[in-house]
């Protein structure tokens, strides 16, 4: 979920507006209260151009579309990077090695099933539905998430260049954690997305790592530290309108009773 305008992003982590590329226009970001795969989201890189390390903002499709896909629909199953596998699979490692960013949100919704008296998950009804939303966001309205990310470019066959991007995300924290929220964050789902705190984005987003030990190493740097980021991190249940993308108000992220 995005609700911070572009220049309150860039001034977060110091970045600059990125090049202007064909179909892609940074005044037109606007707060998205419930994005989706396929859905244009702000990211941030570095680039080296002459020498000089730039980092910029640009706005990429959510889903990353290999360079190599023969169509653009491949990017809406891979909106999600393994931290495990990601440096092996195809679809990835030749954006872990050389294509890095981060990806801002506010906050991002994450659904706790509901277990029967078998502790299998249990069948939703009209009275009693089957998931449990939740809005999980930093303490203060004004912090942003910078989860590790992943971007590839890729050209249709029109010939226009289309930017996506993808998350990294690693094993929730152990259920039996100590901290309140970490265990928290087990009970909800078995995968998290790698928040990064601003030490491990400056260096997973360094344009002079391009090789393939010295990526696994950024990906084992930004998972050994994503539960300390995490752990600051407040979980909020809210409404049943958010499974559904044409719901996109502020609305959404009010707080209800929990469900369990």
């Amino acid at each position: 979920m995005i609700a911070r305008a572009a220049g309150d992003l860039m001034a977060d982590v110091d970045a600059a507006p990125g090049e202007p590329f064909q179909g892609e226009d940074l005044d037109e970001l606007r707060a998205n209260w419930n994005v989706a795969p396929t859905t244009e989201v702000p990211i941030v890189l570095e680039r080296l151009d002459d020498g000089q390390v730039l980092r910029e903002l640009h706005v990429a499709r959510w889903g990353l579309v290999p360079s190599w896909a023969k169509e653009i629909s491949v990017g809406a199953r891979m909106f999600n990077a393994r931290s495990e596998t990601a440096a092996e699979k195809p679809s990835f490692r030749a954006a872990v090695k050389k294509r890095r960013c981060t990806i801002p949100a506010n906050g991002y919704y994450e659904w706790q099933k509901r277990l029967g008296p078998d502790g299998k998950p249990a069948k939703g009804t009209k009275d009693a539905p089957a998931k449990q939303p939740y809005f999980i966001h930093p303490p203060s309205e004004s912090e942003n998430i910078w989860f590790a990310g992943l971007y590839e470019w890729w050209q249709d066959p029109q010939g226009q260049w289309i930017l996506s991007c993808s998350i990294l995300t690693a094993e929730s924290p152990d259920p039996e954690s100590d901290d309140k929220t970490l265990a928290e964050l087990a009970a909800i789902h078995d995968r998290i997305p790698v928040a990064m705190d601003r030490d491990a984005l400056d260096a997973w987003l360094d344009p002079s790592v391009d090789d393939k030990d010295g990526a696994q190493a950024l990906i084992e740097r930004v998972v050994a530290q994503h539960e300390t980021v995490a752990a600051t991190w407040e979980l909020r249940p809210v409404g049943q309108a958010v499974g559904s993308v044409r719901n996109n108000s502020p609305e959404l992220v009010e707080p209800v009773a929990s469900l369990f």
